[in-house]
């Protein structure tokens, strides 16, 4: 697959494919004969992996470990497990976090829609 058709398949701009590559986030792209990126499904599978996990909030400094703990090979299997260990006590503390700022939100919601019953309640009465 060409870089454009990577972008328009994941929904990221080429510009930030290449930042990827570049900073060693994504392994590195083989090229055509022309010298144009033809990316492999193993290269989607990374994008797709790079994605999910910045999606869930993973700083890029620690894929980019990542990463480089995985191109040292089977050696660091242990310390890449303990990378996802510590990102996953992490996740789920914010979880947490938004699951209370949630519960905050709906109890506002909730408080203002019955101010606004209860005024227009008010309006509703007959004068006297």
């Amino acid at each position: 697959m060409t870089i454009s058709e990577v972008s328009e398949k994941f929904g990221i701009p080429q510009d930030t494919l290449r930042y990827y590559e570049r900073i060693g986030l994504l392994p590195r792209v083989n090229r055509n004969k022309s010298g144009i990126r033809a990316y492999t499904e193993q290269d989607c599978k990374w994008v797709e992996f790079i994605q999910c996990m910045r999606n869930a909030g993973l700083p890029i400094e620690v894929l980019i470990e990542y990463v480089g703990l995985f191109q040292q090979g089977d050696s660091t299997i242990e310390a890449r497990k303990e990378l996802f260990v510590e990102q996953r006590s992490r996740l789920l503390k914010r979880m947490e976090d938004m699951q209370k700022t949630l519960e905050r939100l709906d109890y506002k919601i909730a408080v203002y829609e019955q101010t606004v019953i209860e005024k227009e309640k008010e309006l509703q009465k007959p004068e006297k």
